[in-house]
């Protein structure tokens, strides 16, 4: 069973890998397919102007981890800390007031928004069960963005999902007051 000291010792010695810590599992993150990224990429780029403009909060990709804190267990006792998850969703936003300086660590919070991406080898149901388990841990929105069916499915703890596509627009009226994106646009453009 690996904790997060045993996971920062091995970032030490493999800085070119991404990892996450699961259960006590460290799971090798692969790289994203090009397409995956790009999307991400654009997605994080139109959040990041609007939040910085506004200065609502930070937008981080798919490096910055967080570290979770843990669900009750059926005693109601917390599990001890060194059994705690440390995951990085594609892209996060987390508000200003609960993150006032940026950290050079991992930082100890539940993002207030976070983003998956599927990739060409990712499944769908571990995606799902990664953005309801942030759910579960108070991050307000989820979102899963899903480039073979092109949609953005927009999750909240204890509400039915959300199916976005073309130019339906998304807005988070509660965390993000004023920004909308057309679900469109985050498609990667082809060039003629």
């Amino acid at each position: 069973m690996f904790t997060i000291p045993d996971l920062e010792q091995l970032q030490a010695e493999h800085p070119e890998w991404q990892m996450e810590l699961v259960d006590g599992n460290i799971l090798l993150m692969g790289p994203s397919d090009y397409e995956s990224d790009e999307i991400g990429i654009e997605f994080a780029r139109q959040l990041a102007n609007w939040v910085r403009l506004q200065r609502l909060g930070r937008v981080t990709g798919s490096s910055a981890g967080f570290i979770l804190p843990t669900l009750e267990t059926e005693n109601g006792k917390e599990a001890d800390n060194e059994k705690r998850n440390l995951r990085a969703p594609d892209v996060s936003f987390v508000r200003a007031d609960r993150l006032k300086t940026s950290k050079r660590d991992f930082v100890e919070l539940v993002p207030d928004l976070m983003v998956e991406i599927k990739s060409k080898s990712d499944r769908i149901k571990p995606l799902v069960e990664k953005i309801q388990l942030f759910l579960q841990l108070g991050c307000t929105v989820g979102i899963l963005i899903d480039p073979d069916k092109l949609t953005l499915t927009v999750y909240r703890l204890n509400q039915e999902p959300i199916l976005l596509q073309d130019n339906d627009k998304l807005t988070l009226a509660d965390l993000l007051p004023g920004w909308e994106l057309i679900v469109s646009e985050i498609w990667p453009p082809v060039f003629e």
